[in-house]
Formats: C-alpha cells, structure tokens, sequence
C-alpha cells in the first residue's frame, strides 16, 4: 500500500492494542489518510511487540514505538483509539482523563457499572462510544427504528449475529445494540422484551419478545440480521462486514468528530448527523 503524507493540520492518533489484528488495521488506516498521523501505540505489558515500530510491517518507518507505558503512549496524540478489553479501555481511559485527551471507544462487552465509570469519564473528556463502528451498521441502525416504528404490532422480531471462534463476548455489542433500538421503537425495555436462548419445551413465542440467536465459528468478521417475521410475509434488515477496515475508517470518522468538541458521550448517530 502507498503511505500518504500528513498534513501539517492531521489529527494525531494513538492506537491502543496495536499489534492485535484491529490495531494493525487502524494502523493502516491512519497511514493511508493524509488528515491523520500515528502519535502513539499502545499494547499490554509483556507483549513481543513492545519496541516495534507499528508501521514497519507497511514498508514505512516512524517515531513512534510500541508501549506499555500508558502516559507516555498517549502524550504524543489528539485522540485515542481504542478496541481492546472492557478492563484495558477503562485504564485508558482514567489517563486519558488525567491528559485532557479524546477517545474513541469501540470496545465491546462492558457491564452496567463498567459503562457508568465511561460516563464518568464523559464529564471530563469527550469519548465516542459505539459497539459498532462501521458506518453502514450505523445506518442499519436507524432503518431499524423506522421498521420497528412502523410494524409496532403483528411480526415477530429475531436477531441473528454470527462472529469468527475467537469473540469472547455474546451476543455482539452489535446485535443488542439493535435490540435496544428495537426494543425503545416499540416502547419496551430490551432486559424485559429479550429472550437470550431456547432450548426443550418453550411454550409458544411471546409476541412482545425480541429473540437473539448467536453463531460463532471460522473468521466471519460480523454478520447480522434483524428479522420482522409477520403472516404472509417477512423483512429482513441485514448487514455483513467482509473487512475491519469498515470499523477502521468509521474510528477514524469519529476521531475528527472529537477534534475541539465539548466533554460529553457521543455515539456514531452524533458523528454521521442521524
């Protein structure tokens, strides 16, 4: 790939969990955008790749090197870009409050009192936070609503979301980031309306439930379905992603969307203006 050349004015991004497979891909993102440049890059202690210039593996060369040294990772940047683990953000996060500095969190599988501690956070500094950062996911979202709101009565509504073995968290922040949406158009609460499996003798579907089926398996990269199931016919709102580097270039998106914005939690429905 050919690496662009920064301009004077390009945002500067710290990447934390650099090495992992997201990481190298937000790497290679913020080398091909002329309006970004790598400030800094962040792994856990002990990781081989501690030292490593983070674009070597792209045939280029910076100043930046691998960290594990939180403060030191993050002063050279903007913004932070983080998709690691809900214990890894949080640690990120409590620096990038002592630093004054923005982040984008893509990080899934954060408990309630986890997602308090982040809007915390969000009082001091300004912090994206999406289970999805892809951009067409972002807008499947919001068909979603539309759908929801205009069948409220009569379909039956499933969510199916499939990831590659190695995901650690079920069902995707994806998939019940969909069933909140579905679950508010209709005037319900998801932790009521959800029905997370099924197994022997269930009795009959619920009409108000909203069900959740999970696959994990090989590499898929995230595939999702909402199913409006109704007498006579059935709608199906789907999204599958082929590459990160959708999720890539929504971080990068969200990255520009904090340049100067007031302290508060943002969604990517703030960033794309829905």
């Amino acid at each position: 790939m050919s690496l662009a050349v920064p301009s004077e004015t390009a945002l500067k991004l710290a990447i934390a969990g650099a090495s992992g497979r997201m990481g190298r891909m937000l790497v290679e993102a913020v080398a091909a955008a002329p309006d970004c440049v790598l400030g800094g890059a962040l792994e856990m202690s002990g990781s081989p790749a501690l030292g490593e210039d983070p674009m070597a593996t792209l045939g280029g060369s910076s100043a930046v090197r691998i960290t594990a040294d939180l403060r030191a990772g993050l002063s050279g940047a903007d913004v932070l870009i983080d998709f690691t683990r809900p214990e890894g953000s949080l640690a990120h996060l409590a620096v990038c409050r002592e630093l004054g500095m923005a982040a984008v969190i893509g990080t899934t599988g954060f408990n309630d009192a986890q997602k308090a501690l982040i809007a915390e956070q969000a009082r001091h500094i300004a912090i994206v936070m999406a289970p999805n950062m892809s951009l067409g996911v972002n807008v499947v979202l919001k068909l979603l609503e539309v759908a929801a709101r205009a069948l409220p009565t009569g379909y039956d509504i499933e969510v199916i979301e499939a990831h590659h073995r190695h995901k650690v968290d079920a069902p995707s922040g994806t998939a019940l980031a969909m069933g909140e949406v579905l679950a508010k158009a209709t005037g319900r609460e998801l932790a009521d309306a959800a029905v997370w499996a099924r197994h022997g003798v269930t009795g009959e579907r619920e009409a108000s439930s909203i069900g959740f089926s999970v696959i994990r398996g090989g590499d898929i990269v995230g595939d999702h379905t909402v199913l409006f199931a109704g007498t006579g016919e059935r709608i199906e709102i789907s999204h599958r992603s082929s590459s990160r580097a959708t999720y890539a270039q929504g971080s990068l998106r969200a990255a520009h969307f904090l340049r100067g914005r007031a302290p508060g939690l943002y969604g990517m429905a703030d960033v794309l203006g829905l």
